[in-house]
């Protein structure tokens, strides 16, 4: 079956960097298109960045805009999401997500990993 795992996430002051990856298997990792989204505490789900199936075209968050690159190596099936100048505001469980197209919205996804925590201190 689809499985997605992501890693990389911990503790990190604020304007530190932080790299998560998210490990693909069980499905044809190339074809598919890959999103990161992630959840604070008592609030939604929101949508973070997304990447097509061949890395040419990125999409982000204005919130992440200039501070995170996303990015995928196909050979390894694996995800990245790199995290420059992150603030306080950036803690959250991060999710990978896979999808027939990047998009910002949830529903466009159809299998979901079980989130890796990111937290920032001031």
């Amino acid at each position: 079956q689809v499985r997605l795992v992501e890693s990389g996430g911990g503790l990190v002051q604020a304007g530190g960097s932080l790299r998560v990856s998210c490990a693909a298997s069980g499905i044809t990792f190339s074809s598919y298109a890959m999103g990161w989204f992630r959840q604070a505490p008592g609030k939604e789900r929101e949508f973070v960045s997304a990447i097509s199936w061949s890395g040419g075209s990125t999409y982000y968050a204005d919130s992440v805009k200039g501070r995170f690159t996303i990015s995928r190596d196909n050979a390894e099936k694996t995800v990245y999401l790199q995290m420059n100048s992150l603030k306080p505001e950036d803690t959250a469980v991060y999710y990978c997500a896979t999808g027939s197209r990047p998009s910002s919205w949830k529903g466009e996804y159809h299998v979901w990993g079980q989130g890796t925590q990111v937290t920032v201190s001031s």
